[in-house]
């Protein structure tokens, strides 16, 4: 039986390694496919002021979602329409100002071939990918991609597999190649991925999760150690701040560390000002820094909160690396 399943082992990763093979040699023939038309087909959705609009069946249209997702996310607004359903009334959203991407290795999907006539008469752009050049719908089209591969990994030369990777990296070379000349950045992306943890960390700011008011540790610097000891077990935040009588300014801070520090000194928490012990010259942030950018600032310096300044130097607010962990940026 062991020697059954050594050889079944060997078998399946032989073909695993066939498939891959095939496909990458079906994606090494793709860049010499990237010519004129691809620029084209670029300069159209480039061009384009409406929306890019995709159409595919079966694998054709599985990758086309993809297609179209990552159009969408990279600033390209697109959306994926199934053939069969634009027959029955989705074609109403297509206008002129729309670019038509129509997928068919075939080149003869019955579905897409009965919307070429309508996309035609409103006038809409179609760039179509296909593996057959001379199929019938290749004659609509303003511009034709080639995604002919020599032949599918599938070992029976039925299911599309080399033929949808193509498709689909051909797919993301159209969207990225695009995403590069209309100089969309990453701060673009998080804007459209508000969810996503870039965006969260691209897009938050330090006044969108700072604790404020009641929430902030704070004492004045005439306060004893004891009261903030009190201030930091009410506020449980293993800090507080220091501010000055005169201007709220903050002057210092006083954490867990500085009190474990200050205790082998055999101090009298009720007699000792605060003042006296505090960490002076602290580091601190503002509220429109990126949360991001004050999460590199804890883990750099190993410290667990930063106050938040307004321009007056006075505290307005506070981050926690708790607050940023809750948010999803750490």
């Amino acid at each position: 039986m062991q020697v059954s399943d050594n050889n079944a082992a060997l078998t399946i990763k032989k073909n695993a390694l066939q498939v891959i093979k095939d496909e990458i040699s079906a994606l090494e023939a793709l860049s010499s496919s990237i010519d004129d038309s691809f620029y084209q087909a670029c300069k159209t959705i480039l061009n384009c002021t409406g929306k890019v609009i995709i159409l595919g069946m079966g694998k054709s249209g599985h990758v086309g979602n993809k297609i179209a997702a990552t159009f969408s996310s990279t600033g390209t607004p697109a959306i994926f329409i199934h053939p069969a359903e634009a027959c029955h009334g989705d074609i109403g959203i297509v206008t002129k100002q729309d670019v038509i991407i129509a997928i068919s290795y075939s080149g003869n999907a019955s579905e897409i071939m009965q919307v070429m006539p309508f996309i035609t008469r409103i006038g809409a752009s179609l760039i179509v990918m296909t593996g057959n050049k001379d199929a019938t719908i290749a004659k609509y089209a303003h511009t034709v991609l080639d995604i002919s591969v020599a032949n599918e990994a599938c070992p029976l030369g039925l299911a599309p597999t080399s033929s949808t990777t193509v498709t689909m990296v051909l797919g993301d070379a159209l969207a990225l190649s695009i995403l590069t000349q209309r100089g969309f950045s990453k701060n673009d992306f998080a804007m459209s991925h508000p969810s996503g943890r870039l965006g969260k960390r691209l897009v938050l700011k330090n006044k969108d999760i700072m604790r404020e008011f009641s929430e902030m540790p704070l004492v004045n610097e005439t306060a004893t150690l004891k009261d903030a000891l009190l201030e930091m077990t009410n506020k449980k935040l293993g800090i507080t701040g220091i501010i000055d009588s005169k201007n709220k300014e903050l002057v210092g801070i006083f954490t867990d560390g500085d009190l474990r520090r200050n205790l082998e000194d055999s101090i009298n928490i009720n007699t000792t000002l605060i003042a006296d012990i505090m960490t002076k010259n602290c580091r601190t942030t503002t509220k429109d820094v990126s949360s991001f950018e004050t999460l590199t600032v804890l883990e750099q310096y190993k410290i667990t909160a930063l106050f938040v300044l307004n321009e007056l130097s006075q505290p307005i607010g506070i981050i926690h690396m708790h607050d940023l962990i809750s948010a999803g940026i750490a």
